[in-house]
């Protein structure tokens, strides 16, 4: 009992996975400074964003849904953690692996978004209530292209399990090369996901102010950012997971700093991306979803399909 509420509440559970957000935040905000010729804030800024907002005080609009507008982050922050006990760090196997749990964190990380439209449309703000409607949308839009991808790497490791695929790559690792253009879609799946450049139109600050998030203050709006900070890291654990699992046999402490190289280079990627596009409009961001990422990740689906058939996997 006392082991397990060590993994979760401790390691690698709420407070590892919250350190490492406001790591991995501080890594994207100084990338994305240095790309565009900036210096980028200090180490400790997230920490620091999060201790004043944390001592400010909470504000609910009158009209508002009081208990929708409190819970939401709560609801959104658990779900990411919760996801993150799901998928394999330093080793092959998660800690609370088991068939299906593929499915599950992917369910899991559906809800954050859930809670971003609740939050904004029981806001009974103007701003928000927009913010929210673009969020589901974008929720629609990029969460199958993410979900194909991921599946299609799972379909050629014939399992359902994260562990299980974890570890069928990491014995197989020259059948990676095969889901070169599924990883593609779930790096442009994940910005969408997580709502970031070009991909950040539910919180377009120059047209909503701050979107679902636009009457929230104080430790809720401490609670949304750092459940935002932690779903970039299970994003992007989940697809390193996936598409990386390279270095899983050498030991816990060479899988864990490999995994930890591997979170940091996708967030760099991401990084990349954001500082080379603009933001698109919503009617661009929903065509490159179902013209483009859509088409890609179902072919990819038919890839693995085929290699499958050919290798008698």
């Amino acid at each position: 009992m006392l082991q397990a509420l060590f993994y979760i509440l401790i390691f690698p559970g709420f407070l590892f996975v919250s350190l490492f957000s406001f790591f991995t935040e501080y890594v994207d905000r100084k990338l994305c400074a240095r790309f565009q010729n900036r210096i980028g804030p200090p180490w400790y800024q997230p920490v620091a964003d999060f201790i004043k907002l944390a001592s400010k005080e909470d504000v609910v609009p009158h009209l508002a849904d009081r208990r929708t507008f409190e819970y939401a982050p709560v609801f959104a922050l658990a779900a990411c953690v919760t996801a993150f006990l799901y998928i394999p760090t330093w080793s092959k196997e998660a800690l609370f692996a088991f068939d299906g749990d593929l499915i599950v964190v992917i369910y899991l990380l559906t809800i954050p978004t859930i809670t971003f439209f609740l939050a904004g449309w029981y806001s009974r703000s103007v701003y928000s209530m927009i913010g929210a409607a673009r969020s589901i949308v974008q929720l629609f839009a990029y969460e199958i292209p993410l979900l194909l991808s991921i599946l299609a790497a799972a379909l050629l490791a014939g399992t359902w399990s994260l562990s299980a695929v974890t570890s069928f790559y990491a014995h197989h690792l020259g059948y990676l090369g095969f889901n070169a253009l599924g990883f593609v879609v779930a790096i442009v799946a994940l910005l969408g996901k997580l709502e970031l450049v070009p991909f950040d139109i539910p919180e377009a600050e120059t047209e909503i102010v701050a979107g679902s998030f636009t009457e929230y203050s104080g430790r809720l709006l401490a609670l949304f950012r750092l459940a935002k900070g932690v779903e970039l890291v299970v994003g992007t654990s989940l697809v390193a997971s996936v598409f990386f699992p390279v270095a899983l046999d050498f030991g816990p402490i060479v899988g864990f700093v490999a995994y930890v190289l591997e979170v940091l280079l996708l967030v760099a990627i991401i990084s990349l991306l954001r500082s080379l596009a603009a933001r698109f409009r919503i009617d661009q961001m929903i065509n490159l979803s179902w013209k483009v990422a859509a088409p890609l990740a179902f072919a990819q689906v038919l890839i693995s399909l085929a290699v499958k058939e050919a290798l008698h996997l």
